[in-house]
């Protein structure tokens, strides 16, 4: 995409717009703030924001008048495209938490491997490393 298809609509709001329709862009005018602003949030206050954000975004719910699905269609937005637009970097909590964690693992066991290829390389087997039997 070009262009962001919510940046888009703001763009084009008409002063004859309905109320409904400026109030469908407003929500999703805050959605995209939130996530952008509370993506790395420490405290709880803003990992709640963003939670809050981020589920309204991934929620199918038509229920709500002003449910993202239902924002969406009122503005003439493709909620696929929307959501790619909302969620690139984007990450939930556990996530950023389990990719440190992977990156701390990957980042030992390349130390490791390293030193075991090294110390193989250097003279054979170290003199402490007994040989497997078959």
């Amino acid at each position: 995409m070009d262009r962001n298809q919510s940046d888009e609509i703001a763009k084009n709001e008409s002063p004859g717009s309905r109320p409904e329709v400026a109030l469908a862009k407003g929500v999703l005018a805050q959605a995209k703030q939130d996530l952008r602003r509370f993506q790395s949030s420490e405290d709880n206050i803003g990992r709640e924001i963003y939670a809050d954000a981020y589920s309204w975004v991934m929620a199918n719910d038509f229920s709500w008048p002003y449910s993202f699905r239902n924002v969406c269609n009122a503005l003439g937005l493709s909620p696929a495209l929307v959501r790619a637009e909302l969620l690139p970097r984007a990450r939930t909590p556990w996530f950023s938490h389990s990719r440190r964690i992977a990156e701390t693992i990957s980042s030992s066991l390349k130390t490791s491997l390293g030193n075991t290829f090294r110390s193989d390389r250097s003279g054979g087997r170290p003199a402490n490393r007994t040989a497997l039997a078959h």
